[in-house]
């Protein structure tokens, strides 16, 4: 039963595909593409996982490029609706690739930035232990990756592989689908002994699945040892090019190396299988059904580390492009698609069918129903988030230093302290984490001796499973994958948490493709990236950063904030913290500095204007921080964060010097003006009722019109 629906899975990836780029009207020119061959190499793996080994209690990763043997096993177990199939990267249909947000199923990990979505599970499954230590609440179940061997290739997968944290997790499984092919090269060489043996030194159990059951018993008869050595010395070039040769071709490549002595005990134990012998080096453990079973048996015996399984297969495995090059995207031919229908039992009719609900198959597929069902799964209550924590502004502050002291009074607000999560790629101290740290602790699945021989330090770091922060090596990419699915403990696990991330600003870059994955995937968290701008011009170039403050206003799912004040700062943080708890909710990042600012401007703002007020002004995205006073030359000057006391002095020597008299509008978050501008110009266009923005109340009838000029540090095109 389970190989009769791993054919019609075959069967319905490679037809979706199909349908899409031949039959569906698309109006255009655009092609619409798919991955058939990709789809192929990986149906028996999946089809075991899905249907015979996994439960609810998982969350799986699949590989971008199979994401129609997703769609077709999510429509055999009844959870997709029939209509969908022929809806492949059509507008509201089925997506390119797994999304979690865009699909119109449940899915646990979107993929598609190749290798990002494959390690996102290791990180799940230490948010799942930080959970489980702090609330005693866990999935209760593995956290799994179906990826390609050609996402080895991406560094972000051994930066994962060698952080510490991660090889304890005995909830974690890869299953490398080793077709030896990526989009466009067969990859050079034998890899696999060296990944194999990369996993292993970095303490994963590897599981090899190479050869399939026909192949081990020719290995056992007379001459099995010569044919087991061609086939595993014989270059993956070479070994690609006889799927899809005939037979001839096939023996004589087997032995065309061999000495005389050795080719004649060869060509004896191929002549036992005449006629078969293509078939017979085809047969690899990835598409063996048996074999994979057994070896997802074997990875849940493994509860202390990680499991990775190496699973060989055909890129194209049971189609006519089997393991051709350059088969990455090729689409079968019509006749060739009726070729595959007729193999596979159906008809024009009956091609889109599922299975009998009283057959083997469909009871089979009932039960997997069954036990993959989620019902129940708890929600998240909200962390209430105070909006205020101090009535009183310090003399002279930098924003960062602000942080630090917000997060340590934060940490003792009942309900949100003991959410609150902290994240850091070893430049805690730097970015004024440790006094939150030196009061929660670092977090760790066991508690650890304290070996510090500076008795007089102020800062003393315990490690426990109680500790709040999780302290990562010098790896961007992995602290906003953690961060990312520290993010997401509100859906997986039921309990929210309020992960605070810290970076230098610099290298927001470094890690923009992980952060874009991250909210993709609806992740909720604070990226903090301090210090930014210039400041650090003393460091060198390498240490500034001008880009990122457009990199925050254009990353859908993340708000952009820059504040100035600490005050200012602190309304920005907790109404972040409350605003990615609702349901339509985004992700926050905070800009910014180690430079001291005076606070008396904002301190003679809020005695003037009442604290609502300006904290009102302040959460929607900007406020009037200094008012022109008459006269017939004026200019409005905008500006945000730690260039806004140059900005102030500007306005001074404006008046005094040159009679020109400045408004000074103070932008917290260019972001949130921004959108809300735009919201305010579309929503006659959407039927809505008509309401003036943030940014035209901001200024005045009277200055529109007037020179405006911004001031950031960073990149103009920013304001």
């Amino acid at each position: 039963a389970l190989a009769a629906i791993e054919r019609r899975v075959l069967w319905l990836a490679v037809r979706i595909v199909d349908f899409a780029n031949r039959e569906r009207a698309k109006g255009d020119e655009l092609k619409v593409g798919g991955h058939q061959a990709s789809s192929a190499s990986m149906v028996t793996l999946a089809t075991a996982l899905w249907l015979a080994d996994m439960d609810g209690r998982d969350r799986v990763s699949v590989k971008p490029h199979a994401s129609p043997v997703l769609h077709a096993l999510e429509y055999l177990l009844g959870r997709l609706d029939r209509s969908y199939l022929t809806r492949l990267r059509d507008y509201g249909g089925l997506q390119s690739y797994p999304s979690r947000t865009k699909d119109p199923f449940p899915v646990d990990y979107s993929t598609g930035s190749v290798g990002l979505g494959s390690a996102a599970p290791l990180f799940g499954a230490l948010a799942d232990r930080y959970v489980a230590t702090h609330f005693g609440t866990s999935t209760g179940g593995r956290f799994i990756s179906l990826l390609g061997d050609a996402e080895l290739d991406e560094g972000n997968i051994w930066e994962a592989l060698a952080e510490p944290l991660a090889r304890r997790l005995g909830n974690v499984l890869w299953i490398v689908d080793l077709n030896r092919q990526s989009l466009d090269r067969v990859i050079p060489g034998i890899r696999a002994a060296e990944l194999e043996a990369q996993f292993r030194t970095n303490g994963w159990d590897v599981i090899e699945l190479k050869y399939g059951r026909r192949l081990r018993e020719a290995y056992a008869r007379e001459g099995g040892e010569l044919l087991r050595q061609r086939i595993d010395e014989m270059p993956n070039e070479q070994y690609q090019a006889l799927f899809g040769a005939g037979e001839d071709v096939v023996r004589a490549t087997l032995l065309e190396t061999l000495d005389d002595p050795s080719r004649r005990r060869l060509e004896l134990l191929l002549d036992g299988y005449a006629g078969r012998v293509g078939a017979l080096v085809r047969d690899l453990g990835g598409h063996d059904l048996g074999d994979v079973l057994d070896a997802l048996a074997v990875a849940r015996q493994t509860t202390d580390r990680p499991s990775v399984i190496f699973a060989y297969t055909i890129k194209g495995y049971d189609l006519e492009i089997a393991g051709r090059p350059q088969n990455h995207s090729a689409l079968l031919t019509g006749d060739q698609i009726d070729s595959l229908r007729a193999a596979s039992g159906l008809t024009l009719e009956t091609e889109w069918d599922g299975f009998a609900q009283d057959s083997s198959e469909g009871l089979l597929l009932a039960a997997a129903r069954a036990r993959l069902d989620r019902a129940g799964h708890p929600s998240a209550a909200v962390a209430p988030v105070p909006a205020t924590l101090s009535d009183h502004d310090p003399p002279r502050i930098s924003t960062q230093a602000a942080f630090g002291r917000i997060l340590l009074d934060l940490s003792r607000v009942e309900g949100v302290g003991d959410r609150l999560v902290t994240v850091a790629p070893d430049v805690s101290i730097s970015t004024n984490l440790g006094g939150f740290i030196n009061k929660t602790g670092v977090w760790g699945p066991d508690e650890e001796p304290v070996y510090d021989p500076m008795d007089d330090s102020p800062l003393k770091w315990r490690v426990g499973p109680r500790g709040q922060h999780i302290e990562m090596g010098i790896a961007e990419m992995n602290l906003v994958l953690a961060l990312g699915q520290l993010g997401l403990t509100w859906d997986f696990q039921g309990e929210r948490l309020l992960p605070i991330g810290t970076l230098y600003d610099p290298f927001v870059m470094r890690a923009l493709e992980g952060i874009v994955f991250s909210v993709y995937q609806g992740a909720r968290f604070v990226l903090c990236g301090t210090p930014s701008g210039i400041s650090l011009g003393r460091e060198g170039g390498a240490h500034q950063s001008l880009s990122t403050p457009g990199i925050g206003i254009e990353t859908p799912g993340l708000t952009y904030c820059e504040p100035c004040f600490a005050r200012e700062l602190e309304w920005l943080l907790l109404d972040g913290l409350a605003r990615m708890q609702e349901p339509d909710g985004e992700s926050l990042y905070l800009r910014l500095s180690t430079k001291p600012i005076d606070q008396a401007p904002f301190s003679a703002l809020v005695d003037r204007r009442g604290v609502e007020a300006v904290r009102a002004d302040v959460v929607a995205g900007g406020i009037r921080l200094r008012e022109a006073e008459g006269g017939d030359d004026r200019v409005v000057l905008a500006t945000c964060g730690a260039i806004v006391p140059e900005t102030l002095a500007a306005a001074d020597l404006l008046a005094g010097e040159e009679g020109v008299e400045a408004t000074v509008l103070l932008l917290s978050s260019p972001d949130r003006l921004y959108h809300d501008w735009r919201d305010s110009c579309t929503r006659p266009l959407r039927g809505e009722p008509a309401r003036p923005s943030h940014l035209r109340s901001l200024v005045l009838p009277a200055e529109r019109g007037l020179p405006l000029v911004t001031v950031i540090d960073g990149s103009s095109h920013a304001l």
